[in-house]
């Protein structure tokens, strides 16, 4: 065999270009920083109360305050032992102001249902308690607060208020009844999924309001209360901000915004403060569930007549 069959073929050179390295754009200089971010937003985060006390009024007069308003710090005043019950005078912050209530908690070895009570304007926190000890015979808590001012109003002053951007003190004290509510919520012997309010006369406007505002609220009874009925008197305004202004005090202007809540209304036919047909005014533009109860007994705020009533509808409101 001849040298040249032997001789292999030269094997062709191979050119390998060295690919450059690959940078990382996450260098420990980079994720120490980002570290640091985001335990600085977490810091904040935590430090930061949770939850929102800000209020709006939108272009159709509706009031509206966050459903998420966090926690609420309370003080207990003072405590009191009954037979079957603890009555707590208690005190909370809301926004500017400091609520004073009496909290009745019947004694009870499971969560209880509840109720926010707001009384008629000049009536104090202690004139809510004939209600009160009815629904703890019942088995149910309750808290009844000191509203505003002794729950008067004056909305020339309000709307002074409104027309500069400042929130308008009637709107406050449906954020008190807000926060009323959150303390039953938090509290651990009351079920937060069955509270309810229940108003006297301008309370029962306030508890009207704030119903249609939160809709954890199981359901409301308003006792001797009623509307404004803005819509008819205020044909020939043409201060869209007077406009909004009054629908956003107006019971009226929410009721749409209760069903599938049921609105419970009632009223002594005897009531000179606020007459009976005004009452049945604004109960005819609510829609289902309703229900209104006419009594012959008493005259304005709760009577005798409205016991069985009001016993029958918080069981079917707070089942």
């Amino acid at each position: 065999m001849s040298k040249k069959k032997n001789q292999r073929k030269a094997e062709p050179k191979i050119s390998v270009k060295k690919l450059p390295e690959k940078r990382s754009y996450f260098n420990s200089k980079t994720i120490a920083v980002v570290l640091c971010i985001f335990i600085l937003l977490f810091i904040i985060y935590s430090i930061m109360p949770q939850g929102s006390d800000q209020w709006s009024v939108g272009k159709d007069g509706v009031l509206s305050y966050p459903e998420n308003r966090g926690k609420v710090d309370v003080n207990v005043l003072k405590t009191e032992s009954g037979g079957n019950y603890t009555l707590e005078n208690i005190s909370f912050a809301s926004k500017d102001y400091t609520v004073e209530g009496l909290l009745r908690i019947p004694s009870s070895d499971k969560k209880v249902p509840a109720l926010v009570i707001l009384p008629g304007a000049t009536v104090p926190k202690e004139g809510t308690q004939a209600l009160a000890e009815i629904f703890s015979s019942l088995g149910y808590a309750s808290l009844g607060i000191e509203q505003r001012n002794r729950g008067g109003v004056n909305s020339n002053y309000d709307y002074n208020l409104f027309k500069e951007g400042k929130e308008p003190v009637e709107h406050k004290m449906v954020f008190d009844a807000l926060r009323a509510v959150d303390v039953l919520k938090q509290d651990p012997r009351i079920d937060p999924k069955r509270i309810a309010i229940v108003g006297e006369s301008n309370g029962g406007r306030f508890a009207i309001i704030a119903t249609a505002i939160d809709p954890d609220i199981k359901g409301v009874i308003g006792i001797s209360t009623s509307g404004y009925d803005t819509e008819s008197e205020i044909a020939g305004i043409q201060d869209e901000t007077l406009i909004r202004f009054y629908r956003s005090i107006d019971p009226d202007t929410y009721l749409g915004l209760i069903p599938p809540r049921k609105l419970v209304m009632m009223h002594s036919v005897n009531d000179s403060i606020i007459p009976i047909d005004i009452a049945v005014r604004t109960f005819k533009k609510a829609n289902e569930p309703k229900q209104f109860y006419s009594v012959t007994t008493g005259s304005h705020g709760f009577s005798s007549g409205m016991r069985i009533p009001l016993e029958n509808e918080l069981r079917q409101m707070l089942q």
